[in-house]
This record gives C-alpha cells, structure tokens and sequence, in this order.
C-alpha cells in the first residue's frame, strides 16, 4: 500500500472515531446505569449478561479510541473499509445480542427503568452501526465531519482568545450538552445522590433557565451548535449575576490546550468523555463543597462588616470621629490641649420638683426625646456633644478638631436650643444656657464605659454663667463676646460669680 493510501485510510479511521465516539460513549453511560440498577435490585443472573455488554461497550470504546491514536496510527491506517466496519461491528453485535436477551430472559423480573435504559443502548446501537455502514474510503475525499465547521471555527477562535480578566450535600445542578443520551446520562448518575437537575441542549438555553432559577453548579459540554463551552464559561465568568456560579467542563476533547483553555477561562473542573460514574460524583461534590465554602467565607465577612459597622456606630455615638480614627492608628493614650474652644452648659429650670410630681417612665422619656433633639441640633452645627449630667446638657465647638468660627457656632447652637423649649417636647420646661470661650484640655478618660471629656477654668467658668442666668436666655463671658464682636440685642450685666467674684456678663434675648 503506498503512502497515499495509507493517508486515506488513517483518515477515514479518522473520520470514523470522530462520527461514532458520541454513540460508543453514550452506550458506555447507559450502561454503566444498568450495572449499577441491577447490582442494587437484581436479578443477579441478569447482572452476569449486563456485565458481558458493559464489556463490549468498553471495547467498542477502545476501538474507536484507538482509530485516532497517534500510537496505533500505523494499525488504523492498514485497514479497509470492510476490515474497518468488521472490527466495529464485532463488540456492537455482542452489546445487541445480550441487551435482547435479557428483554426476552427477564422482561418481568426487570424494572421499568433498566427496561427503558436497555432500549436505549438498543437505539445508540442501531444509530451506530447506521453511521458504520455509510463510510467509505470516498468519506475522506468529500471532506465531512461529525462536528458542523462553523462550529469548529467557533471553538477554533475561542481556544485561540487569550482569557479575560476578571459525604456531600445536594446541589441544584445543570448540564449543557447537544446530546440528548449523555445529557440523560449524567441526568441520571447525578440525580442517584440527591442531586436537584436540569437539563438544556443549548447554551442560550441555560441563559434563559439562569435568569429564572438558581443553580449551585453548571456542567456544561465543551462543542455545542450555538455557543462552544468556551464562550458559554467566558459570559458566565464575565455577569456579577453568575460568575460566582461553579463550571465543570465536558467533553470529549483530548488536547492539553482545550483543558487549559477551560480553567483559564474559569472553569471549576474538567471531565473527559465518557464519564467514569466515581470520578463524576467525585468532582462534582468537591465543586458544590468549594463553592459552599466560599458562599461560608462571604457570609462570614458580611458578618463581620455588620458588627463591625453596628460596634463603630457605638462607638460613634460615645466618641467624636476624629479620636476613633486615633485609637484605631493606635494610640493609647488620648490628651489634647485645645488653645480656644466655646463650651454651651444648658441646664433645665425647676427640674428637681419635676421629677417628684412626674412618673419616672414618664419623665424619662421626656427628658430623652429633649436631649435627642438637642443631639440632632449638635450634629447640624458641628457642636460635640460631651455628656448629660442629671438634667443638664454640655457641649463645645472646636474640639476635637480646631474651628475658627467656634464661638459663633456654639452661639446659633444655644439660640435653636431654646427655640426647641417653645415646641412640642419642650413645651411647660425652661432653660438656662451659659456660654464661655477659653482653652480647655480634652481626652478620653477610664477605662471602663470611657468617655470623652473636657476640663479647665474655661469649663467652670460656662458651668458658672449657666447657673447665673435667666430662664430662656443665654448668659454668655466677655470672651465669648469678644470672638463674637457687636450682637444686636445683648444687654451687659454685672455678675457675682461663684469663686469669681462681681464679673462683666452678657446676656443675649432670644
């Protein structure tokens, strides 16, 4: 035989694997379901004959295997057309003979579903011999292949793209594949182990089934009409709704670069055609146990980011921001001398007799609704509040942080203050606002329930001028008026002050 018609034959053996390596796999797959039926029901002289077909099966499939191995490419490229179907013919012949035989021996100790998977390794059969006996040597010359070339030239240019960046428990599983017996196949081991399947032949059909239902993993087949595996994976890696969503790739593809492509492209897996049952269940549940755990992980970290955000919104609420940003760079210790600052004492008029004509829950609902609204009234003017002391409140503008302005924002802060007496909550109550302008020095103090706090003469000396003063007004130093320069309206008064003596005061009608 000369080199020509070697090439010929080693083509049309060629050609022979790539149409028949679907019908031998999924006769393989079926099967491999009735072994595993009947080693679990019976009956077992129906196991004995399932067992001889499950080894025709695999020889039909090293057969075909073989027809397009490089090591037997000498072999396949001697044969001839009738040595070529004779060689194939001779496992298929044996897979038929048994399958009618145990239809005919044990049609009625079967069940239904052995009966039916039988029926289908009869069909694949007959599909396969159908397509045995339609080649010829001239096959080669007229260019067919089992895979459509636009298809081919889909996958061609997906292998050739560079990627793109960016005892288990049961899953809801997938499978894409545009055959109908293997996507059965796999259909049937996985629901065997609990497993929720659906099944699509395409992949725009699993998009359309993706954006109905959620699925754990997807096993998708790698050569399909529509859309390749390859691309299939690369939208899928590429949505925020689905990339998070495991891929296991299937196919029948040998090559090296098809399995690198794959995991590049981000696939969890890959299974080679056909599929061996152990290493199906195997990879399967190593995916969906990976993806559980990773669905644990972000679960653990949205956690931890609520209670990190619940623990900074307390601590938001005890300490002005810039000293958390401190503690959190680590500083111990927290003491700071603020050159100029104005402190607001505002204290309520008469509160001790109140509290003894006033139910407590009562009373104390009052008082916090009060001090809420003045919390709302420090945050809108960039006041810091520092602590309630019985009935009184305190609070300073520019601390933590320097304000120029300070003594004018504790001012409009004082005037909406005792605008809130006239209102609802405060209606029937009156306060006394003391102000004054001066250094303080302010840090974190204790080490249980600590709080941020200020001291100095300058804080006395606001604590002084609120108890001095006249209901509904604010009783401000002449510091303060200095910073604040000419008010209209302020009336001077003279004020003996505790541990002070008679001193300049103003005060200012609101």
């Amino acid at each position: 035989m000369g080199a020509g018609d070697r090439i010929r034959r080693r083509a049309l053996a060629t050609r022979v694997a790539q149409r028949l390596t679907g019908h031998a796999e999924s006769i393989l797959g079926f099967q491999g379901l009735i072994v595993d039926d009947l080693e679990q029901s019976g009956p077992a002289d129906a196991l004995a004959d399932a067992l001889k077909v499950r080894g025709a099966a695999l020889a039909l499939k090293a057969l075909v295997e073989r027809l397009v191995s490089p090591d037997d490419a000498g072999a396949s490229a001697n044969l001839d057309d009738a040595t070529l179907r004779h060689d194939l013919r001779t496992p298929v012949n044996a897979i038929l003979g048994y399958s009618e035989l145990m239809l005919e021996d044990y049609a009625d100790a079967l069940s239904a579903t052995v009966v039916g998977d039988i029926h289908m390794v009869v069909e694949e059969c007959r599909r396969f011999l159908a397509k045995t006996d339609s080649f010829t040597a001239e096959d080669v010359d007229r260019n067919e292949s089992r895979i459509d070339e636009g298809v081919a030239a889909a996958l061609e240019r997906s292998l050739a793209t560079a990627p793109q960046s960016d005892d288990g428990e049961a899953g809801r599983i997938l499978v894409i594949d545009d055959d109908r017996a293997n996507r059965e196949i796999l259909k049937r081991h996985l629901a065997r182990r609990g497993h929720e399947v659906r099944t699509v032949a395409s992949a725009e059909a699993a998009f359309r089934l993706l954006e109905k239902s959620p699925v754990d993993l997807v096993l998708s087949d790698v050569l399909m009409p529509d859309l390749n595996g390859i691309e299939l994976l690369t939208r899928l890696k590429t949505s925020d709704a689905w990339r998070e969503i495991p891929v296991i790739m299937v196919s029948g593809l040998r090559e090296i670069e098809a399995v690198v492509r794959c995991i590049s492209a981000g696939a969890e897996d890959y299974l080679q055609k056909p599929i061996d049952p152990v290493l199906l269940h195997a990879r399967v549940e190593a995916s969906l146990e990976r993806a559980r755990l990773r669905q644990r992980e972000k679960d653990f970290v949205a956690r931890i980011a609520y209670e990190r955000d619940r623990a900074d919104a307390i601590l938001h609420a005890m300490l002005p921001a810039p000293v958390i940003r401190r503690l959190r760079d680590g500083e111990a210790v927290i003491a700071d001398r603020i050159p100029a600052a104005t402190i607001v004492f505002a204290d309520i008029v008469d509160f001790t007799p109140l509290v003894a004509r006033t139910e407590p829950t009562a009373l104390l609902r009052r008082l916090s609704a009060l001090f809420r609204a003045f919390d709302d009234l420090a945050d809108r003017h960039g006041v810091e509040k520092i602590k309630t002391i019985g009935d009184a409140y305190m609070a300073a503008a520019g601390l933590p942080e320097p304000h120029p302005d300070h003594a004018r924002i504790a001012i409009a802060f004082a005037r909406d203050v005792l605008q809130i007496m006239s209102q609802g909550i405060g209606r029937g109550l009156s306060l006394r606002v003391g102000v004054h302008s001066g250094p303080v020095i302010a840090g974190l103090i204790g080490r249980k329930r600590f709080v941020y706090d200020i001291w100095g003469e300058a804080v006395n000396m606001a604590s002084r001028l609120e108890s001095s003063g006249q209901p509904g007004h604010i009783h401000i130093s002449q510091a303060t008026l200095d910073l604040l320069g000419e008010l209209d309206g302020e009336v001077a008064l003279e004020t003996d002050l505790k541990g002070v003596g008679r001193t300049r005061t103003y005060i200012i009608r609101v």
